[in-house]
C-alpha cells in the first residue's frame, strides 16, 4: 500500500477544469514601462478561522462567507494549505519569515522574533515599499502573557511605517473595548464599537491615503475565542442568528465545547467576511484593487476541545488545515489549486510576485507555478511542527497525515524538537476525511507508516538540522 502524493479522486475534477493553457504568472503581472509593475500587497489574517467553513470549498452549506467566496471565484483558493504549527505566535513567524517554527525560533507563544529577522516586511521595505501592521502581532518576547505592553521598534519583524498593533490583542482589548499601540507605544482606544469594525476602520483609512508601493496586513483577533472568558463573541446584531446551525461531521461525534459556543463562532466568521468584504470595496474604489494582491488566510483552525483540552495544537485537520485566497495581478484565474502548500510558503510567493527576490533564509518555494498548472517537482507534502500540548512533528500529504510526539515523561515540559519521537497518530484523508479512525499502529498500514516515518525523519533533519529517529507506535493492533 504505497503513499500516494497523487491528488484525490475527488478533486480530479477540479484539475479537468482547468484550462490546459494558462498565461505564464511572470506574464500575468503588469507591465509598466518596460519594467515589472510592483503590486501592493494586502495579507488579511483571521485567527483560529476553519478552512472548512470558506462557502467556495463547497463543504458547508450557510452561505457564510460570500466576500470570500467571491475572492476565491476572481482568484486562487488553495484547497491544501496547511500551518507551519497549529497555535498562533509560531504560525505567524512562520507566515512572515517563510520559516519553520524550530528555525525562526518562535516554537511556542511567549517567544519573539530575533531583531534582524529577515521577513516579508524587510525584504519589501529594502525594495522600496512601505511596510504597515494593524492588529495582532503576537511576536514580541514576553516576560509573561498577562504583560502586553507596546512593542518596541526593533521587534515589529520589518514593519516600520504605519503601526496599530497589540502584541496580544486579546489581552489589551475585549469584543466592544479595548487598546491597541501606535507607532510611538501610545494606546490607541475603542469603545463601543466592535473590534473587527474598529480595525478594519483602521485598515480603509491607511488604503484611502496610502503611498504606493506599499504592504499592509491586518491582523484580527477573530474569529479567535476571548481568552480571560473562554466566548465566542461576535457582534450584537449576530449573537443569535445562527442557532440550530449546521454542524461540520468532525465536531458531531465528538465531545467537546463546540455544543455552547459553535452558533457564536458562527457569528464571529461572518463579520469577518464582511470585513473582508469592506476591504475589497475599498481597494476598488480607490483604484487600487487593479494593482493590489489580497490574501486571505488563518493561523490555524479550531476543533472546539474534541481532539485535546483546548482549541489547537493537535495534527488534526480542524487545526493545521487553513484557509488560503488570494486575488489581484497574476492571481486573478479563477481556479482552485489541490496541491498541498504551507505557510513557509506564503513569504517567497509574494515576494516572487512583487519582483522581489526571496532570502536564502527562507525554507519556502513559490507557489506561482502551480497557477499555470505546472506542477511537475512540486513536492506535494507539508511539513509541519506541534509544540506545548505535545512536543510532535508531522506530514500532511493529499492523503495520509502522519504525525510522531516525544514521550512525556513526569515534570514533562514542551521543547523545541526531540531526539525521539513515537508514532502518534496516521489518518487516511481519502477513505476518513472526518479523522475518526487513527489508523497509528494498525498492521494493514505497516508499509504506508514505515514510508511516511522514513519521510518525516528526512523533514526534520531539513527543516533544522536536527537528527531524530521515530519509533513505530507502541501499541499495534493486528
Amino acid at each position: 500500500m504505497p503513499v500516494s502524493n497523487a491528488v484525490s479522486p475527488s478533486r480530479r475534477d477540479l484539475l479537468a477544469a482547468v484550462p490546459a493553457a494558462v498565461s505564464a504568472s511572470s506574464a500575468a503581472l503588469a507591465q509598466t514601462g518596460g519594467n515589472p509593475a510592483r503590486p501592493n500587497i494586502v495579507i488579511v489574517i483571521s485567527d483560529q478561522f476553519r478552512w472548512d467553513l470558506v462557502g467556495a470549498m463547497g463543504l458547508n452549506p450557510m452561505n457564510l462567507t460570500p466576500n470570500l467566496d467571491a475572492i476565491a471565484g476572481q482568484g486562487v483558493m488553495f484547497r491544501n494549505a496547511v500551518s507551519a504549527q497549529p497555535v498562533c505566535a509560531p504560525a505567524r513567524g512562520s507566515i512572515f519569515t517563510g520559516q519553520y517554527p524550530s528555525r525562526h525560533g518562535v516554537w511556542r507563544n511567549g517567544l519573539g522574533l530575533a531583531e534582524g529577522a529577515n521577513t516579508l516586511a524587510t525584504s519589501l521595505r529594502q525594495s522600496g515599499y512601505s511596510a504597515n501592521y494593524i492588529g495582532k502581532w503576537h511576536l514580541s518576547a514576553q516576560r509573561t502573557p498577562d504583560v502586553p505592553g507596546p512593542v518596541p521598534p526593533e521587534r515589529r519583524g520589518g514593519f516600520l511605517d504605519l503601526w496599530q498593533a497589540s502584541n496580544v490583542l486579546e489581552h489589551t482589548s475585549h469584543a466592544y473595548e479595548g487598546d491597541l499601540f501606535d507607532n510611538d507605544g501610545k494606546p490607541i482606544h475603542f469603545s463601543g464599537q466592535y473590534r473587527v469594525d474598529f480595525m478594519t476602520g483602521l485598515a480603509t483609512r491607511f488604503l484611502r491615503a496610502a503611498k504606493q508601493p506599499f504592504l499592509l496586513c491586518v491582523s484580527y483577533l477573530e474569529v479567535h475565542h476571548q481568552n480571560d472568558t473562554d466566548t465566542y463573541d461576535p457582534p450584537k446584531e449576530y449573537a443569535r442568528r445562527f442557532v440550530n446551525p449546521f454542524v461540520p461531521e468532525d465536531l458531531r461525534p465528538l465531545p467537546g465545547s463546540w455544543p455552547s459556543q459553535w452558533s457564536d463562532y458562527l457569528g464571529c466568521v461572518a463579520r469577518m467576511d464582511d470585513a473582508v468584504g469592506t476591504i475589497r470595496r475599498t481597494l476598488a474604489e480607490t483604484g487600487l484593487a487593479k494593482n493590489t494582491i489580497l490574501a486571505f488566510l488563518s493561523d490555524h483552525g479550531c476543533h472546539f476541545k474534541t481532539r485535546n483540552t483546548e482549541y489547537k495544537r493537535s495534527p488534526h485537520e480542524s487545526s493545521i488545515h487553513v484557509p488560503l485566497i488570494v486575488e489581484g495581478p497574476g492571481f486573478n484565474r479563477g481556479i482552485q489549486i489541490p496541491e498541498v502548500v504551507s505557510h513557509v510558503d506564503l513569504a517567497p510567493t509574494l515576494l516572487t510576485a512583487a519582483g522581489v527576490a526571496a532570502p536564502s533564509s527562507m525554507q519556502g518555494r513559490n507557489f506561482l507555478p502551480l497557477l499555470d498548472r505546472r506542477v511537475d517537482g512540486w513536492r506535494n507534502e507539508a511539513y509541519f511542527e506541534l509544540a506545548e500540548f505535545i512536543t510532535g512533528r508531522g506530514l500532511r500529504t493529499p492523503q495520509y497525515t502522519y504525525c510522531a510526539a516525544a514521550p512525556k515523561a513526569p515534570g514533562w515540559r514542551s521543547t523545541n524538537g526531540a531526539e525521539k519521537y513515537t508514532e502518534y497518530a496516521m489518518y487516511d484523508l481519502f477513505a476518513d476525511p472526518h479523522q475518526r479512525v487513527n489508523l497509528a499502529g494498525r498492521t494493514p498500514y505497516r508499509s504506508v507508516s514505515e514510508e511516511l516515518r522514513k519521510k518525516l525523519i528526512a523533514r526534520i533533519e531539513e527543516a533544522n538540522g536536527a537528527r531524530s529517529t521515530i519509533e513505530p507506535a507502541w501499541f499495534p493492533y493486528s
